[in-house]
């Protein structure tokens, strides 16, 4: 293949460094249309030297492909025209083209639907016994009805499998055309000919029921495009950027990158993550949190793009980019919820690529055995025709993707950012879930309780550690030496050791640490009777002070626990908190287990030990400490306050401040898996009854084009049943209203 240097040049210029060496493409592909077009799309580009990993989104008609960093880019677009899926450069205004197609399908439906109504209604004239004159004229009538549907409607299937064949390739599309086509044929040879019976009615009744599922596809997928799209929509196209003079210029948020100082009006959302410099404001966090009072904010708060300022001018300065953002790691989940390979969908995307060459068979030894049985090379053809036309899996192939599209729109309704389709399957087997304490079961934010006793100098020092630490502990104790108008000290060699604390050398060139009293604080002065809490601030291994904090659990914690035991569910809690708190805690929450005063490596050890033990694990963690034990369970989430690697490590996020989203999210997979499974048995079931009949000259064309639309039909109904499947609600009705109408605008 011969590499075409322009569109190398493209890629190289729109892709997005990422570590490791690599880089990342976004390509819109419009000739996605089922599972079979996303396996052989990506099949194919993984087989390109350098390609990393390739993912194709059949929602939103695209296609991201990691790769190696190099001085020659591989020929992404080239490879993709190669297999018959013409490809460009992802932009934002491709997401239009979704409204484009459906007024098209919608176009299409009406005209075959016309077309195969009346065709019936003279279909049932002919088939109670009209005379020779007015058989003719009304199979003429019909072969005039059914042409607009053959050549408009069934267009939209000729494309794609013309795609296909001069891609020396097949799909689902290619006997489909092939049946529709040879159903015509065969009627307006017969009408020629003065024969009794025609098929128009087969031909237009086949495109119109299929069309009438496309619809309803793309009309669930279109759902999930408009919640990513909605969270696009989030973010203004701009900001008022600070220039070297002072002077504010306005510039598009693609210029505009970590480092620069831009300012948010009160009305206004925020373009992009960042922290405030100057102005004191209030924000609506309804985006994150879901809750809708809003919270003041001040110098040193972080906000995220997407929050709404509310009361006065901030001046800001961006943390990340746009792509690094926090809308657009929500958005980059979404898609990828609708992308995730589960064992079920391999399943059906193997059963689907089978599909094609089977079928192509089936019909040759159907129409050769009848030929030689009986001599009628017609019949023989009609039969070939129905098992071409009975035999199609669009059901089989819609099973699987169709129930991942509702169930991330019902969960992403809820407040809860599916990051990965395969993680419902986990989901929906987890029979044991551990969470973390302090962020998790707590509110992320935690208040120091004896600030006012702390000497002065212990709490500049432990500011200065605390100072841009995520850790919950650290921004309690950072915001309580803000309220008291201490300066931070100034220290060097800052690190930050998960699980244990920060430890840095002072200007005296002694060692401080803040953190755990077990890691802080020397052995000998613990066993002096120093309590181990969980925060003390020491310097060479000696106390110099010691912080209460206190925690606030997570509205509906209790109760989501008691559901959680309810459905069945073993539930614990892991922390690296002392005993004593750990234990009240647990009462409080009527929490089961809990285990207290843990490391990363014990959190670690024990998911894993429940892992050995034959449990499927879901970890609910927030923060460093807690990515061993995510990545050692079976699926994980995190609330959308946590650490950015812990948010996307997890396969769920949960935005609101309430816990209930747990139980929600488990219901709904193992709901969704119950689906599945339905569709699966619904598909194979009419495939069992129908292809014997077919092979048997016991189906019409007409029948099977009914037979087959139907069920795809089917299975689309009954995967839209998981939007009243019975949940616990992590938001109240007009919450939810009020989250998608402000997704939605």
């Amino acid at each position: 293949m011969t590499l075409n240097v322009s569109n190398q040049r493209e890629i190289a210029l729109a892709s997005r460094s990422m570590p490791n060496g690599l880089r990342y493409t976004e390509l819109s592909v419009p000739g996605l249309r089922c599972a079979g077009c996303m396996s052989k799309t990506e099949r194919a580009l993984l087989a390109m030297p350098g390609v990393r990993a390739a993912r194709a989104n059949l929602s939103t008609k695209r296609v991201s492909v990691t790769w190696e960093d190099a001085e020659a880019p591989p020929d992404i677009i080239g490879t993709l025209q190669s297999i018959g899926q013409p490809a460009h450069l992802f932009e934002a205004a491709d997401d239009d083209d979704g409204d484009a197609e459906y007024t098209h399908l919608l176009k299409a439906v009406a005209i075959a639907g016309f077309s195969s109504m009346n065709i019936m209604m003279l279909s049932l004239s002919v088939w109670s016994g009209a005379d020779a004159f007015s058989r003719q004229a009304f199979h003429l009538i019909s072969a005039a009805l059914a042409l607009p549907a053959v050549l408009y409607s069934g267009n939209i299937f000729y494309i794609s499998a013309w795609r296909a064949i001069r891609a020396g390739r097949t799909n689902m599309d290619v006997p489909i055309s092939v049946g529709v086509l040879l159903a015509f044929a065969m009627s307006v040879y017969d009408t020629a000919n003065g024969e009794a019976h025609a098929y128009f009615d087969a031909a237009a009744s086949l495109i119109f029921f299929l069309l009438i599922g496309r619809v309803l596809d793309h009309r669930m997928r279109g759902k999930a495009r408009s919640s990513i799209a909605g969270l696009r929509r989030l973010s203004p196209p701009g900001a008022l950027v600070e220039q070297e003079s002072g002077a504010l210029a306005y510039w598009p948020i693609a210029d505009i990158n970590p480092g620069c100082v831009f300012m948010v009006s009160p009305g206004e959302r925020f373009p992009l993550d960042g922290v405030i410099l100057d102005g004191v404001s209030e924000i609506d966090r309804s985006l994150v949190t879901g809750e809708s009072e809003p919270i003041s904010v001040g110098p040193e708060a972080r906000v995220v793009a997407g929050v709404l300022n509310l009361a006065a001018p901030l001046r800001v300065s961006a943390v990340a980019d746009k792509n690094g953002s926090f809308l657009a790691a929500m958005e980059r989940m979404m898609e990828a919820a609708q992308t995730g390979r589960s064992d079920y969908r391999r399943l059906a995307d193997r059963a689907s690529a089978l599909y094609a060459p089977v079928v192509h068979l089936m019909a040759l030894l159907a129409f050769v055995g009848w030929f030689f049985a009986f001599g009628d090379w017609h019949y023989a053809l009609t039969i070939a025709v129905a098992v071409l036309i009975v035999t199609c899996p669009c059901a089989l192939g819609l099973a699987v993707p169709i129930v991942q599209v509702v169930a991330a729109q019902r969960l992403f309704d809820q407040g809860i950012v599916l990051r990965d389709g395969a993680a419902l399957e986990r989901l929906a087997e987890v029979d044991a879930v551990i969470f973390d304490k302090t962020g998790v079961l707590t509110l992320a934010e935690m208040s120091v309780t004896n600030a006012a006793e702390i000497p002065k100098d212990a709490l500049c020092t432990a500011a200065s550690l605390a100072h841009s630490s995520s850790h919950p502990v650290a921004s309690a104790i950072w915001r309580a030496a803000n309220s008291a108008s201490i300066q931070p000290a100034s220290l060097s060699e800052r690190r930050e050791i998960p699980g244990f604390g920060i430890e840095a050398i002072d200007q005296h060139g002694t060692r401080v640490r803040l953190g755990r009293a077990s890691w802080a604080v020397s052995k000998a002065t613990i066993s002096n009777g120093m309590e181990p809490s969980y925060c003390v601030l020491s310097r060479d291994g000696r106390p110099l002070a010691r912080f209460a904090l206190q925690q606030t659990p997570r509205p509906d914690a209790k109760t989501a626990i008691a559901l959680l035991r309810d459905d069945g569910l073993h539930v614990e809690m892991l922390s690296g908190d002392s005993e004593h708190a750990v234990s009240a805690f647990a009462t409080r929450l009527n929490m089961p287990i809990s285990r207290s005063a843990l490391t990363p490596a014990e959190k670690f050890a024990r998911t894993s030990e429940l892992k050995n033990a034959g449990h499927k694990v879901l970890m609910v963690g927030d923060g460093l400490n807690d990515l061993p034990a995510m990545a050692a369970a079976h699926t994980s989430m995190a609330p959308a306050s946590a650490a950015d690697i812990s948010r996307n490590t997890a396969d769920l996020v949960f935005m609101g401040e309430g816990l209930l989203a747990v139980p929600v999210a488990v219901r709904v997979a193992r709901a969704s898996d119950r689906l599945i499974k339905q569709n699966f048995a619904l598909a194979i079931g009419y495939n069992v009854i129908a292809i014997p009949l077919a092979l048997a000259g016991q189906v019409t064309p007409l029948v099977a084009a009914i037979a087959m639309s139907l069920s795809s039909v089917v299975v689309i109904g009954n995967a839209l049943r998981l939007s009243v499947v019975r949940t616990a609600s992590v938001r109240s009705r007009s919450e939810s209203h009020r989250w998608r109408e402000q997704v939605a605008t």
